[in-house]
C-alpha cells in the first residue's frame, strides 16, 4: 500500500507545472502591489530620517548632499577632463561642451580610454590605487596630444558613498562592490587624488568637482531633457539620486533652490526595515559577502548579487530533489558560477529557454525540459523582484518630489544607467510598468544614459562653472544696492542737513519741512463724531470715527474705500475733487447721515504748504497724480467748492492733515511717547514734533503779527476771530509737528552717489522726473519697477530666463511691489515664486527664481536701510533738540511696505538702532491708519476753536 502512495506522489510531481512549483517555493519573492506600496512608504520614512540633522547619523539611507544645485540648461560650454572610477572599469575622458547645443546636435564630444584596474589595486593601499589613476591620466594626455602646460579643469566620478561638504570635497564613508583599498575611509577622496597628481608631476590639473555615478547619470540625461531631476543606477551596484528642495536638506546651510541628494539607497534595510521581506537566500548572500549586514537593499537588487541569488535557489531546489533528479554538481555548489549575465540570458523572451539549457549544460547538468522551465522561472522571479523593489524605491522618490512641489500630477524624467538595465531585455519594461502602475498620476519618462556617467561629471563641472560665473555677474549688478555703513552714515548726515535747511526757510530746499499747525498729541479727552477723508494714493477712504467720552483707546470706526481711476488721477483738478465729493456723498448715504453737519478732517498725503490747520496749498503732486489746476491752490477750498457744486450735504472741514501726521496722532492716542510718524507704503515720508523756536517759517509769521509775545497759535486764533489766552498759549505751545516731506531728499543731487542706472531709468520714466528721488528709492510705488529694470538688464545679459526678453518684461508697472513681499516670504517655496513669474508670462527655472528673489531682496533691503538712515537723522535731531544723552521715543508707522513685507520692518529697525545708538526707538504700527489721526486732529482743533 505504501509503495502505491509513493508511486502516486512521484507521478503527481512529474505532472506538476514547474512554474507553479517555483512560485510556491519562492512565494516570499513574489511581491504584490500592496507590499510594494508598503515598501515605498518605508523608504519615504527612511529618506526623511536621512535628511534630518537629528537622525541622519544613524540613518541607513544616508541621503548625502552632493552640492550639485542645478541640472544643465544648455548654455554650458568648455573643455574638461573626466575620471570615472566606479567598479570593474576605470576610464579617462576628454569632454568638450559647446554652448547652446544639445547632445543630438553634437553639443558634447568625447574621447575616452579604458585603463585596466586589477583586484589587487582595489584591495591594496589607497595611495597605490590613486597613483595608478594619476599615471593613467598623464598617459591619456600624452596619447591624445593634450597640452601638459595648460591648466585643465577635471571632474571625478567616484561611485562610492561619500559625505560631501563641498562640490570638490568628499569623505569616503565606506567601500562597496567588493572594493576596500586601505587607508582612505574617512578621508577626502579629492585630496587623495590631488596628492597623487602632485606625485606623478608634469600636469596642471584643477579638480573642480567630485560626483557619484548616479548624479552624473542624471546630469547626462538632463543635458537634453529639462525634466530630468532623478538619476538611477541598476548595474553592478544600485543607487538613486534626485533634486531635493534645499530647505529640507538639514546638513547644508541655506533654504533657496534645490540640491541633488545621493540617496545611497543600497543601505535600505541595514537597520532591519526590510526584515520581513528578506528570504533565506538573501541571508545566505549577505553572510558570504565582504560586508555582512550592510547594503541589504543592494544585495536584493543589483547585478553583483542577482546571479548568486539564482544559484542559491537552484542549489536548494536540487538538494530537495525538486530539480535535476536530486543531482547536485560541484559547479552548482561554487559561488559565482551563475552570473547576472546568465540571469539576463535565461530571462530572454524568445531564446530564454534555450539559453537556460546551455547554461545548465555548462554547469555539468543534463537538465530535463521541466528543469529548464523551472530554472528559467527562478531567474524571472529573482529579476522581477529586483525591478519591483527598484520601482517601490523610485515611487517613493517621485512621490516626495510631487509633494515637495505641491503638484497633483508630476511630469518628470528619470535618467538611467547600469548593465542590468541596459542588457536585461525584460527588466526595463517591468520596471517602467510597475512604476506607472504605482503612480498613475505621474507622467514618468525613462531615458537611458547614452554615454555613461563620465559626461555627466564633466557637465557637473560645466554647470558649476556657469553658476559661479552667473553669480559673479549677478553680484556685480546688485553691488550698487548693497550700502556700506559709511554710505548709510552719509545718507543720515545728508538727511540731517536737509532737515535743517528746510527749517531755516532760506531759499528752495529739497526737504520741504512743512508746518502742520498741529501743536499737541492727543491726551485722551477727545470725544464726539468726526468724519475723516483720506486721499493718499490710488484709494480714497471715507471714515466715521466716534470717540467715547472720557474713555481713552475706546473708539468705533466705520469706513468705505473707493478706487480713484488713473484717468481721474491725471485729469483735471475739478474732475478729481468732484469725484471725491461724490465718494463722500455715497458714504454719507451708506451711513444714513446725509443731513448731519459733521466736523471733518481731510487727510491729504501730498506736499502742502499750510498757513493754518484748515489751509493747505498743494506744492506738488507725487505718487503718480498730476491733476491739473491744483498745484498752488488750497486743497480744502477745492474740496469745499466741489461739495458746493453737488449741493447735497454740508461739511465743516476743520483740518487738513498729511497722512504721516495722521499716523503719528493715531499712535499717540495709544502711546504718549509717540512723537514721530512714518509712512512706508505707496509713498515714503516722516513727521515729528519740532521745537517751535527752530521753525523759521513760524518765527517769520510771528514777527508779522501784532506783538512779539503772541504765539503762532494765538495768531491763528486771532485770524479765526477768537480770543485766546496769550499766556496759556505760550506755555502750552512749545512744539509743532513738522511734515518733513523727506521724499524730496536728493532732488538737489545730494544722493547721486548711491543712485543706480536702474533708479535713473525709473526716474526718467516717471510722471515727475528729477523729483522725489528719495521716495523713488524707498516707496512701494517704485520698488517693483526698479526690480523690473534689474530683471530686464539681467535677461538682456543672458543671466535670466535663458536670455529671452518678453514683451511682458518690457512693460512698465507689470512687476508690482506686492510681488516683492510675496517672493521674499520665508514661507513661500521657490515653486510658488516660479508660479508668480509664470503668471507674469515669465517662464523661469528654479535658478531663475533664486536670482529673482535675490534681486527683490537687494532692492527692498536698500529701501529699508535708507528709511532707517532717515529715521536715525530724525530721532537724533529730537534728542539733540532736548539736550538729552539718551532718548526714549515711539514712532507710529503705517503703510503696506512696513506691514506686509516680511523683512522691511526688521531691517528698518536694525538700521535705526545702529545709526542712532543713543536713541531707544519703539516702532508702533498704526491699527486704523491716518484716518483716525485726522479725526483726532479735528477733535483737538474743534475743541480749541469752540472754546
Amino acid at each position: 500500500m505504501l509503495a502505491v502512495h509513493l508511486i502516486s506522489f512521484f507521478f503527481s510531481k512529474l505532472q506538476e507545472d514547474p512554474t507553479k512549483m517555483v512560485d510556491r517555493f519562492l512565494h516570499a519573492m513574489r511581491l504584490h502591489d500592496d507590499q510594494l506600496i508598503d515598501i515605498s512608504a518605508r523608504f519615504q520614512a527612511e529618506m526623511k530620517k536621512g535628511l534630518s540633522a537629528e537622525s541622519s547619523a544613524a540613518a541607513a539611507v544616508k541621503m548625502l548632499p552632493t552640492h550639485v544645485r542645478s541640472t544643465p540648461d544648455g548654455s554650458e560650454k568648455g573643455q574638461f577632463l573626466a575620471l570615472d572610477l566606479g567598479g570593474s572599469k576605470f576610464k579617462v575622458l576628454q569632454v568638450k561642451v559647446r554652448e547652446g547645443m544639445g547632445v543630438r546636435k553634437g553639443g558634447v564630444e568625447m574621447e575616452e580610454k579604458i585603463y585596466p584596474m586589477s583586484k589587487e589595486l582595489f584591495n591594496g593601499r589607497a595611495p597605490e590605487l590613486f597613483d595608478h589613476v594619476s599615471e593613467s591620466l598623464k598617459d591619456f594626455l600624452h596619447v591624445k596630444n593634450i597640452s601638459l602646460d595648460k591648466k585643465h579643469p577635471l571632474a571625478f566620478t567616484f561611485s562610492f558613498p561619500c559625505e560631501q561638504t563641498r562640490l570638490d570635497k568628499g569623505l569616503l564613508l565606506s567601500w562597496s562592490k567588493n572594493c576596500r583599498a586601505r587607508g582612505l575611509q574617512g578621508k577626502d577622496v579629492v585630496q587623495a587624488l590631488r596628492e597623487a597628481i602632485d606625485r606623478t608631476g608634469g600636469m596642471d590639473i584643477e579638480v573642480l568637482a567630485m560626483v557619484n555615478d548616479t548624479v552624473a547619470t542624471m546630469m547626462t540625461c538632463g543635458f537634453d531633457d529639462q525634466y530630468c531631476d532623478v538619476g538611477l543606477i541598476i548595474g553592478t551596484g544600485t543607487n538613486a539620486c534626485y533634486m531635493e528642495e534645499l530647505r529640507h536638506v538639514d546638513l547644508v546651510e541655506g533654504d533657496e533652490g534645490r540640491m541633488c541628494v545621493n540617496t545611497e539607497w543600497g543601505g535600505f534595510g541595514d537597520d532591519g526595515a526590510l526584515s520581513d521581506y528578506i528570504t533565506e537566500f538573501d541571508q545566505d548572500v549577505d553572510a558570504t559577502s565582504i560586508n555582512p549586514g550592510k547594503q541589504i537593499f543592494e544585495k536584493m537588487v543589483s547585478g553583483m548579487y542577482l546571479g548568486e541569488l539564482v544559484r542559491l535557489v537552484v542549489l536548494k531546489m536540487a538538494k530537495l530533489g525538486q530539480l535535476f533528479d536530486g543531482l547536485v554538481p560541484d559547479a552548482l555548489r561554487t559561488k559565482g558560477k551563475i552570473t547576472t549575465a546568465h540571469v539576463a540570458a535565461m530571462d530572454e523572451y524568445k531564446n530564454g529557454l534555450k539559453n537556460t539549457r546551455d547554461i545548465l549544460v555548462e554547469l555539468g547538468l543534463n537538465p530535463s525540459q521541466d528543469d529548464c522551465v523551472a530554472v528559467q522561472h527562478v531567474s524571472t522571479i529573482v529579476s522581477f523582484r529586483s525591478s519591483n523593489l527598484v520601482a517601490a524605491g523610485l515611487a517613493a522618490i517621485l512621490t516626495r518630489i510631487k509633494q515637495n512641489r505641491h503638484l497633483r500630477a508630476l511630469r518628470i524624467t528619470v535618467g538611467v544607467d547600469g548593465t542590468v538595465y541596459k542588457t536585461h531585455p525584460q527588466y526595463a519594461k517591468r520596471l517602467h510598468k510597475v512604476v506607472r502602475r504605482l503612480l498613475p498620476e505621474c507622467q514618468v519618462r525613462f531615458v537611458l544614459s547614452d554615454s555613461g556617467s563620465s559626461k555627466g561629471a564633466a557637465l557637473v563641472t560645466a554647470v558649476a562653472q556657469r553658476l559661479a560665473s552667473r553669480k559673479r555677474q549677478v553680484d556685480e549688478t546688485l553691488a550698487p544696492f548693497k550700502l556700506s555703513q559709511e554710505q548709510l552714515q552719509l545718507v543720515k548726515a545728508t538727511m540731517r542737513a536737509g532737515l535743517e535747511a528746510g527749517l531755516k526757510n532760506k531759499g528752495p530746499s529739497a526737504v520741504k519741512m512743512l508746518p502742520s499747525y498741529v501743536y499737541h498729541t492727543p491726551d485722551g479727552t477727545e470725544r464726539g463724531k468726526y468724519l475723516a477723508l483720506d486721499l493718499g494714493g490710488t484709494n480714497f477712504r471715507a471714515m466715521l470715527v466716534k470717540f467715547k467720552k472720557g474713555l481713552q483707546n475706546n473708539t468705533r470706526l466705520y469706513h468705505k474705500i473707493y478706487t480713484v481711476p488713473l484717468e481721474i488721477m491725471q485729469g483735471t483738478g475739478e474732475e478729481l475733487f468732484d469725484h471725491l465729493a461724490q465718494y463722500v456723498s455715497d458714504f454719507l448715504d451708506y451711513m444714513g447721515m446725509k443731513k448731519a453737519h459733521l466736523p471733518a478732517g481731510f487727510t491729504f498725503s501730498f506736499p502742502c504748504e499750510q498757513t493754518a490747520i484748515d489751509t493747505g496749498i498743494l506744492v506738488s503732486w507725487t505718487k503718480g497724480f498730476k491733476a491739473t489746476d491744483c498745484e498752488g491752490h488750497d486743497v480744502v477750498n477745492l474740496l469745499r467748492e466741489a461739495i458746493k457744486r453737488r449741493n447735497e450735504y454740508d461739511l465743516d472741514i476743520v483740518a487738513v492733515v498729511n497722512d504721516t501726521v495722521g499716523t503719528m496722532m493715531s499712535c499717540a492716542y495709544e502711546d504718549p511717547q509717540c512723537e514721530v510718524g512714518l509712512i512706508a507704503g505707496t509713498g515714503s515720508n516722516a513727521c515729528y514734533m519740532e521745537e517751535l523756536k527752530n521753525i523759521e517759517k513760524i518765527r517769520q509769521k510771528k514777527q508779522k503779527t501784532e506783538g512779539d509775545e503772541e504765539t503762532p497759535e494765538a495768531v491763528e486764533d486771532k485770524d479765526d476771530g477768537s480770543k485766546g489766552d496769550k499766556k496759556a498759549e505760550t506755555s502750552e505751545t512749545s512744539k509743532m509737528c513738522i511734515n518733513t516731506e523727506w521724499g524730496g531728499l536728493g532732488d538737489d543731487g545730494s544722493l547721486d552717489d548711491i543712485i543706480t542706472p536702474f533708479d535713473a531709468e525709473v526716474d526718467h520714466n516717471s510722471v515727475n522726473p528729477g523729483k522725489q528721488r528719495f521716495e523713488k528709492l524707498t516707496s512701494g510705488m517704485y520698488l517693483g519697477e526698479i526690480v523690473r529694470e534689474v530683471l530686464l538688464d539681467l535677461t538682456r545679459g543672458g543671466l535670466l530666463f535663458r536670455g529671452r526678453v518678453t514683451e511682458t518684461l518690457k512693460t512698465p508697472g507689470i512687476f508690482q511691489t506686492k510681488y516683492l513681499s510675496q517672493i521674499e516670504s520665508d514661507r513661500l517655496a521657490l515653486l510658488q515664486v516660479r508660479s508668480i513669474l509664470q503668471h507674469l508670462g515669465l517662464d523661469s527655472t528654479c535658478d531663475d527664481s533664486i536670482i529673482v528673489k535675490e534681486v527683490c531682496g537687494a532692492v527692498s533691503r536698500r529701501a529699508a536701510e535708507l528709511c532707517g538712515a532717515g529715521m536715525a537723522a530724525v530721532v537724533d535731531k529730537i534728542r539733540e533738540n532736548r539736550g538729552l544723552d539718551h532718548l526714549n521715543i515711539t514712532v507710529g508707522v503705517d503703510g503696506a511696505l512696513y506691514k506686509l513685507h516680511p523683512h522691511f520692518s526688521g531691517v528698518l529697525q536694525e538700521t535705526t538702532r545702529v545709526l542712532a545708538p543713543q536713541c531707544n526707538v519703539t516702532f508702533l504700527p498704526s491699527e486704523e491708519g491716518s484716518g483716525k489721526g485726522a479725526a483726532l486732529i479735528t477733535a483737538v482743533a474743534r475743541q480749541k476753536r469752540d472754546r
